[in-house]
């Protein structure tokens, strides 16, 4: 897991934490059950206070997202975090807001542009039955 910080950017060092882990639950790069790096560790990784670090996993294990076992760590939780869905549905909206500015910008009306998505997925979902 690796996770970059920035003291540039105006949002909370543990915020950042928080986010990052979000995400890689979110792109599945983390699942459950995973093990998180141990709070000591990650706060050496990342030239930070530990305590910054422990209360990103406390905010973590309050939404539901991670579990500490008693002696063992830290984990993602066998639930699954039931922030993933709307991650990942964040993400993707994020995108597609990108998609619709550059398709006004180009002229294209959404009309065509949900035409050309249509075209386009119809690719993806041929090259999947190949496979």
């Amino acid at each position: 897991m690796r996770l970059h910080i920035s003291l540039d950017d105006g949002v909370p060092i543990y915020l950042q934490i928080v986010n990052q882990i979000k995400y890689l639950l979110a792109s599945g790069r983390l699942g459950q059950g995973d093990e998180l790096p141990p709070i000591r560790v990650l706060a050496e990784q990342l030239l930070i206070n530990p305590n910054t670090v422990a209360r990103a996993y406390r905010e973590l294990e309050t939404a539901g997202i991670l579990t500490k076992r008693r002696g063992a760590g830290t984990y993602v939780s066998d639930k699954g975090s039931p922030l993933a869905r709307g991650e990942r549905a964040r993400i993707v909206e994020g995108r597609i807001d990108a998609l619709l500015v550059e398709a006004q910008q180009l002229d294209f009306d959404l009309d065509e542009l949900t035409q050309l998505i249509k075209k386009r997925a119809k690719l993806f979902t041929r090259e999947d039955r190949k496979r």
